[in-house]
């Protein structure tokens, strides 16, 4: 007897074993026609797997998270075959599942072209017609290397020789296409209906630069037609958005060959830098943190101590003077607790909050970087807290509070949390983990947050709470972090006199709240698409002159500005007034301020705000206040 418990409670039970499928048939033909794979006690698995012993199963169909993903995953096998059935020279390699999507990796003589791609696709919606049915063999080791070998596929055979020797070796096969994979996939290539082909892009083999560069075929599934539309054209916002393009727009910055990863900051984009770096240093003054700057380069034997150059050497940029190595630091850490050892420090100095505008410096692989979003040279709003034991929940939750606050002055009111755990690579000993990882979660469950484990995703000493933002768009970016360090201080000889008198460690928070500020301005310029709201505005208002005979009182009119702290400029150039006000809408600037013969005798102002809205004629005092009001409560 074969009992199967569903997840609504109620039990099937067989004299004999039976398929996933089988069971979704004693069901209802419904069930059946829409499955796509089963999960058989927390494991997914193919709808022909054979369910031996009293099990837990549920079906999982479309409704289902895992049916997007099986379906994804499915359609990376059938852009596999397509590719083989045009190019039966290419090689395959890995085609895994991503977000919103999927991809695989060719080995081919010649670059596949946007052409290529059509015809991929055509193949694709051909194959899925086809109906052809997927089916899971298990194979032996060697039988299987064999197999791939005379096929040609080099790569499959190294994949499998690198499996390790106590795992299943599984072969999924759909008409004449055989492909190495652990599964589940649907079960016949027509439930693959709503699919698009994006891009091809370069992708080293195993990552690694050392070895051949193969083409990357990236592709969007989705479970219905409006699905994938919609997704479509959330990538066509996210270009609008694209902060690059942005960038060179709005006149905020550029990046050259010279110095890859690295910021030239333009007038304008230095100032919603400072407004940024000024925002949060009030709000550190404000919260009890002292600020404090550290070298930039540091000896490789303060970097041995702390644990950096074993677990990080490879990210660190490396020099040498007067046969001694030193490091271009990747964090500000271990300079932190040097100014805490300066000293004895008593528990009464504790929690010791020390913050730094750290500029530090990764050596980030070239393919990896992107635009503001992945640097080399970056500056973090960083702090590290040193405090008792008994003083870290306090911290964690005072921390906590922080930045949602300054999450919500920029606009951003979604907040994803995440808490992640010990990771197989790690300084410490497992009692200090536990306490570290037992305080962290603690603290989110005080603040009665919801939250998300990540087992095994901390850092190297320390497990560490993530903070998301979700923007307007909804695209969610990982910027704030919280981390627990009970091995940091001890290695690097942080002490504090107890009430007790005795010498003790302190307890370290890493934390930063924006992360590095060159990303969180790239987040910025995107969820505004580039019309940054006021107090964050470069340029907040622009005098725009009709004729000549007004330059004098719209020089008078930015000075009364510029008085009262508002960012102004004007542009007096002898061009037509709509030409000037266009040209300043493509800037996205907040205001612009008309000043004709009109305003001139009449001592007023007329202004647009964005968008072309007609705000109409004021005082200039009227104007400012509305100003100072707009930029003092922060509205987005």
């Amino acid at each position: 007897m074969t009992v199967i418990r569903l997840p609504d409670g109620s039990e099937r039970v067989f004299n004999r074993p039976v398929t996933v499928l089988e069971v979704a048939e004693s069901i209802g033909t419904g069930l059946a026609r829409s499955a796509l794979a089963g999960k058989v006690n927390d494991k997914l698995v193919d709808l022909s797997y054979l369910i031996e012993t009293d099990s837990n199963l549920a079906v999982i169909t479309e409704k289902n998270t895992e049916g997007l993903e099986i379906i994804r995953h499915s359609c990376a096998h059938l852009l596999a075959q397509a590719v083989k059935e045009l190019f039966p020279e290419a090689q395959v390699t890995i085609g895994p599942v991503i977000e919103d999507g999927f991809y695989y990796d060719f080995s081919y003589k010649r670059p596949f072209t946007p052409e290529d791609l059509n015809e991929i696709e055509k193949r694709m919606v051909d194959i899925s017609r086809r109906n052809l049915k997927i089916e899971r063999k298990e194979w032996d080791r060697s039988a299987a290397i064999n197999f791939f070998k005379n096929q040609g596929e080099h790569y499959k055979a190294q994949i499998i020789e690198s499996i390790p020797e106590e795992q299943t070796i599984s072969l999924y096969s759909q008409g004449d296409f055989t492909d190495l994979c652990r599964g589940p996939h649907v079960p016949s290539t027509s439930k693959l209906k709503v699919f698009k082909l994006m891009k091809v892009a370069g992708a080293y083999w195993r990552g690694d630069s050392h070895n051949e560069m193969l083409q990357r075929i990236y592709g969007t599934a989705w479970i219905k037609k409006d699905d994938q539309e919609a997704y479509l054209q959330r990538l066509e916002e996210a270009e609008r958005r694209d902060h690059r393009k942005l960038g060179r727009q709005l006149d905020l910055f550029h990046m050259q060959e010279e110095a890859p990863g690295m910021i030239f900051w333009h007038p304008k984009g230095w100032a919603l830098w400072q407004q940024i770096e000024q925002y949060m240093r009030q709000i550190l003054n404000q919260n009890g943190y002292l600020e404090i700057r550290t070298p930039q380069v540091l000896e490789r034997l303060l970097w041995e101590r702390s644990g950096h150059w074993e677990n990080f050497r490879e990210n660190m940029f490396i020099t040498e003077a007067e046969e001694r190595y030193f490091a271009i630091k990747p964090m500000n850490c271990p300079g932190h607790v040097q100014i805490f050892n300066q000293g004895l420090r008593s528990y009464r100095d504790l929690p010791l909050r020390l913050a730094e505008f750290g500029s530090c410096h990764r050596n980030e692989a070239s393919g990896a970087l992107h635009g503001l979003m992945r640097v080399r040279a970056f500056t973090q709003d960083d702090a590290h807290i040193f405090c008792a034991e008994e003083h870290v929940q306090d911290e964690v939750i005072q921390f906590i509070d922080l930045l949602q606050c300054v999450y919500k002055d920029f606009g951003f009111h979604e907040i994803l949390v995440k808490l992640s755990t010990r990771p197989q690579k790690r300084v410490g000993t497992e009692e200090q983990w536990d306490k570290a990882e037992m305080a962290l979660s603690s603290a989110l469950n005080l603040k009665q947050l919801d939250w998300e484990l990540q087992p095994g995703e901390g850092a190297f000493y320390g497990p560490k709470i993530e903070f998301s933002l979700k923007d307007s768009i909804g695209r969610v970016w990982q910027c704030g972090t919280l981390q627990l360090d009970f091995s940091m201080p001890n290695r690097l000889g942080a002490i504090y006199v107890s009430e007790d008198n005795s010498k003790k460690t302190p307890v370290m928070l890493h934390r930063a709240i924006l992360g590095s500020l060159e990303r969180f301005i790239g987040i910025l310029i995107e969820n505004h698409a580039g019309a940054l709201p006021l107090w964050l505005s470069p340029v907040q208002a622009i005098v725009l002159n009709i004729s000549k005979s007004q330059i004098d009182y719209a020089q008078s009119v930015v000075k009364e500005l510029k008085n009262h702290g508002i960012r102004a400029d004007s542009d007096l150039r002898n061009e037509k007034i709509n030409y000037k006000i266009r040209e300043h809408s493509l800037q996205k600037l907040p205001y612009q301020i008309i000043v004709g013969d009109t305003e001139v005798r009449d001592n007023m102002v007329s202004v647009r705000g964005r968008s072309n809205i007609d705000l109409g004629l004021m005082s200039l005092q009227s104007l400012i206040d509305r100003l100072k009001l707009e930029i003092s409560e922060k509205i987005n």
